[in-house]
Formats: C-alpha cells, sequence, structure tokens
C-alpha cells in the first residue's frame, strides 16, 4: 500500500514536533522514503540502516522508535508481550502474524467486525485496540 502525498523525512518529523537529527533522517528515510507502509521491529530497522551504510546503534534505533511512536508517527504493536513491531500505518486496522517467520502484516479491515467493547472501569478510558490475528501453517 502506498501513502500518497507522504511528506519527506524532514517534513514528517518536523510536523510532529521533532528535530531532525542525522539519526532520525536515517531511520525516517528507511521508514518513509518510498512512500510504502511497512511494518518493522528495532533489529530489522538496525539491519536496514547498516546495510545503507549508515552509523546508529541498536539502542538508538529502539529509542527513536519509541520517540516516533510516542509522537504518532508510527503505530506500535506488542507481539508475544515482549517484541514490539512499528507500524508506518498509524490508522485503525486489523494485523496478521505468522507465528513460524515472526512476519507482521496488514488483514483485511473490511472483513472484521467488532460488535462492541466491554465496558472501561471506572475512571478509565480506552485508549486503542490492537487486533492481532495469529496465523501458522497447516
Amino acid at each position: 500500500m502506498t501513502t500518497p502525498n507522504l511528506p519527506n523525512e524532514n517534513d514528517w518529523l518536523t510536523r510532529a514536533g521533532l528535530r531532525p537529527t542525522r539519526q532520525r533522517m536515517a531511520l525516517a528515510g528507511l521508514l518513509i522514503g518510498d512512500g510504502k507502509h511497512r511494518h518493522v521491529t528495532a533489529e530489522s530497522l538496525y539491519e536496514a540502516v547498516r546495510a545503507a551504510g549508515d552509523s546508529v546503534s541498536l539502542a538508538t534505533v529502539y529509542n527513536t522508535l519509541k520517540v516516533f511512536s510516542e509522537a504518532g508517527l508510527l503505530r506500535e504493536i506488542t507481539v508475544n508481550g515482549a517484541k514490539s513491531y512499528f507500524d508506518t500505518n498509524i490508522s485503525n486496522h486489523p494485523h496478521f502474524f505468522w507465528e513460524e517467520s515472526e512476519e507482521l502484516c496488514d488483514a483485511p479491515a473490511e472483513d472484521l467486525k467488532i460488535a462492541r467493547l466491554p465496558t472501561a472501569p471506572d475512571g478509565a478510558e480506552i485508549a486503542k485496540v490492537d487486533v492481532v490475528i495469529r496465523l501458522r501453517k497447516r
């Protein structure tokens, strides 16, 4: 899926109130540079940035993905309680998670029907709902 009229890396960062540092620009370029939505882990983005010839530590990749997520630029999806994936498509939509390959991909939203959500406890509100459908080969 391609995002029409996606801003360049500098605009993407500054519109979210983030300073466009060298490391952020390098990571943003890999995330949105071609205008396609993608799902990445810190490890997969670290490998991509190294393959591109940029020098960014794994800790910086982790921290930057968290900052991008907190700024609303990415959607964080946690799988297995420990592993996080970051999605450039920040709209509400379901995902398939392939257990064998540990790949996350978009699921067709039009096929998902949620009749209603449970009421949040007193003093709380529902912040978001992540739908991750786990798949394995037969």
